[in-house]
């Protein structure tokens, strides 16, 4: 982005490039948190978990180069050390140490929803003042609330099935 397309911006830029490496650190998190889950998960469904869960990581790769990129034309530096993701991230990574598939789709829904809240706030803090960065927020925001829905259906698909095994042997 040029000079100009920076300076017409009706907000505080420096704010905007903090908000957008924290929500870059979170994204590359939210990749290895997808993607290591999917990788260890065990448990009921998790054939047809699996593949959904790697695009949900691919997809948070996508949402991390927009975010890397909008940095760059805004005039910042993207966070450079993964070291620093833990350290800016306000969504946390939760460590799978418990593979069982339902304990991984609810450590992701939890950062779905706080990947939501993050992307609210960039939206509501650009509207108007800056199209191109609330164009990115909103696009992000509406996968991340994809996301959400497609955990919470896979969640209340294996506790249906849970039900269903309980009636079964009775």
């Amino acid at each position: 982005m040029g000079k100009h397309g920076v300076e017409i911006l009706e907000l505080d830029v420096q704010k905007l490039i903090r908000l957008l490496n924290e929500a870059l650190c979170e994204e590359w998190l939210a990749y290895y948190q997808y993607w290591i889950g999917s990788r260890i998960m065990e448990g009921p469904m998790r054939s047809e978990i699996e593949p959904e869960l790697l695009l949900h990581a691919t997809q948070e790769l996508n949402h991390a180069t927009l975010v890397a990129t909008r940095i760059i034309q805004l005039g910042g530096i993207p966070v450079t050390n993964p070291a620093d993701w833990f350290k800016l991230a306000k969504c946390k990574y939760a460590d799978p140490t418990d593979p069982y598939v339902e304990v991984v789709l609810n450590q992701n829904l939890e950062g779905e929803r706080c990947a939501i809240q993050r992307y609210k706030e960039l939206a509501d803090f650009t509207n108007g003042k800056d199209h191109a960065t609330h164009q990115m927020a909103t696009t992000i925001l509406n996968e991340e609330l994809e996301h959400e829905q497609d955990i919470e259906e896979f969640l209340t698909d294996i506790n249906r099935l849970k039900e269903d095994i309980r009636k079964f042997r009775l």
